[in-house]
């Protein structure tokens, strides 16, 4: 299973609540996490099936911001 980074804008709990739904539906419940406790608000995401630019346009859609990072 890969792993990807992404340094997001979403900025609080809150906004991880929004996108919770989402991101479980497209990589599965459990197969991510958010560490909004760091500048960059780290989206962390375990897939072997779904490509970065796919959960970038899926959080882009629920107007947050996310950059792929190593």
């Amino acid at each position: 299973m890969a792993t990807l980074k992404f340094k997001t804008s979403l900025n609080c709990n809150n906004c991880v609540a929004k996108v919770s739904a989402l991101l479980d539906k497209l990589v599965g419940a459990g197969n991510w996490s958010v560490d909004v406790t760091v500048p960059a608000k780290v989206l962390t995401v375990e897939t072997d099936s779904v490509a970065a630019e796919e959960i970038i346009g899926a959080l882009n859609g629920f107007g947050y911001q996310a950059e792929k990072i190593d």
